[in-house]
């Protein structure tokens, strides 16, 4: 029986040409810029120091592939967009990303990749945690000032049976409720939590193991706990201000909050009534709920619009005008709430679709070195660009998804990006941001 194997095709003349399609262009990439992720994971040396500290109980000379190779492709493919291990079985191919975990042959298949999240567990997290916190230290050229710690959780909907996965009835489905810690738009911690944990379950533990690491290194520091009224616990508070920990919580709803906020309440009404134009009125109070030791600061903001009133409190300790510290401190978390959609969103934290647990924690901890890589991108090299506000899927669709023909031989690796990319200033300028600083002396 004769084959036939079409390696050419013949399309319709253009202005007289003719038009050729073949598969003899050689090796053609479009994750170029995964070079530009190597740069930065070395400045950090993040994936080396989260190798470093995991167990590897394989034979190492019947391995093919390190540990250190397997997070790095991992972490690597996940910020390039590749969010399953199915993807690996191709991708494990592409010259672009075998140049930059380091090695000049395939890279590790969907299965190895599968065990190495399979084996691991708890320790492995907690070093992992650390390494981030390292990082975060490692970023400040001077000790800080002030640190805004804003705990927020969110739904990871599960579709399988996982362990720890639990019907949600606010969120109306099954699902994982991991908890993010950020200080700006660094990542602190990517704890995962079953769905039928409370809003602030362990929240205190993460607050206290953070405040002592982060006061080890900077005694004099200021710390700030932000939260939205899913925080706002008594026992939170009480640790706080025995630690010497400012805080600023929304705080839930109730009658006793309307009738001491009734007259602010009411001005804002009337002059809605008299103007037809929103109003937002603010005014303060002190406030103890019955399980608390002392009165409390709670602000209120008055809001009456079309849509009638919208009355908000939140309760803190620091010193200041109403209006500023909800609308400039305590507002300001929402830019938190973009940074969990970066991760959610583009960068695949929701995949937790493991049988077990740990390997769902893993891979939720692999979303986050590899936001981590792209959060010291933006921070990093990006700054004073038209990118430096960018989110993660832009700055992977401008800088990393870069097409190029690739040649590899004994001496080098030669990357071709196209005459035509518009970035290539920004591209040269990034690389040249993330290059080391020279040696002293």
């Amino acid at each position: 029986m004769t084959v036939c194997n079409t390696t050419s095709v013949a399309f319709s003349p253009c202005k007289g040409r003719k038009i050729d399609l073949n598969f003899d262009g050689g090796h053609i990439t479009s994750n170029s810029g995964v070079l530009l992720l190597k740069q930065v994971d070395e400045l950090l040396d993040l994936s080396n120091r989260v190798s470093s500290g995991i167990k590897d109980p394989r034979r190492k000379e019947s391995c093919d592939h390190s540990q250190l190779d397997l997070i790095r492709q991992r972490v690597y493919g996940i910020a390039l967009g590749y969010e399953d291990l199915n993807d690996h079985d191709s991708l494990r191919s592409d010259m672009a990303l075998q140049t930059a975990v380091g090695r000049d042959n395939e890279l590790a298949s969907s299965p190895t990749l599968s065990r190495l999240e399979n084996r691991i567990d708890q320790e492995a997290a907690w070093h992992i945690h650390d390494v981030l916190l390292q990082t975060f230290v490692e970023s400040f050229d001077t000790p800080p000032e002030e640190l805004v710690l804003d705990f927020d959780g969110t739904d990871d909907p599960a579709h399988g049976d996982q362990v720890g996965i639990f019907f949600n009835s606010y969120y109306d489905h099954y699902c994982f409720f991991p908890l993010y810690v950020f200080c700006g738009t660094q990542l602190l911690v990517a704890y995962l939590r079953p769905a039928n944990s409370g809003d602030s379950n362990n929240a205190w533990a993460i607050l206290s193991l953070l405040v002592k690491k982060l006061r080890t290194v900077w005694p004099d520091v200021r710390i700030i706990f932000r939260g939205d009224s899913a925080f706002c616990r008594h026992y939170m508070f009480n640790w706080c201000e025995k630690n010497g920990v400012d805080y600023i919580t929304g705080m839930p709803q109730n009658s006793r909050l309307d009738k001491l906020a009734a007259d602010t309440i009411q001005k804002a009404e009337e002059h809605y009534t008299e103007t037809e134009e929103k109003q937002r009125l603010f005014s303060e109070f002190q406030y103890a709920a019955k399980i608390w030791k002392t009165e409390r600061r709670i602000i209120v903001k008055a809001e009456h619009s079309p849509k009638g009133k919208n009355t908000r409190y939140i309760v803190t300790t620091l010193q200041g005008d109403s209006q500023h510290l909800y609308e400039d401190v305590y507002c300001a978390r929402g830019e938190m709430e973009n940074r969990i959609k970066e991760q959610q969103l583009y960068l695949f934290a929701d995949r937790t679709s493991c049988t077990q647990w740990w390997p769902n924690q893993f891979r939720l901890l692999l979303s986050s070195l590899a936001y981590t890589l792209l959060e010291a991108l933006r921070r990093k090299a990006l700054a004073g660009t038209a990118l430096e506000n960018a989110r993660c899927d832009t700055i992977r669709l401008k800088l990393l998804k870069v097409g190029s023909a690739i040649i590899r031989n004994t001496r080098r690796v030669r990357f071709f990006i196209s005459t035509a990319y518009p970035l290539k200033d920004l591209f040269v300028a990034t690389f040249h941001r993330l290059m080391p600083p020279p040696a002293p002396g």
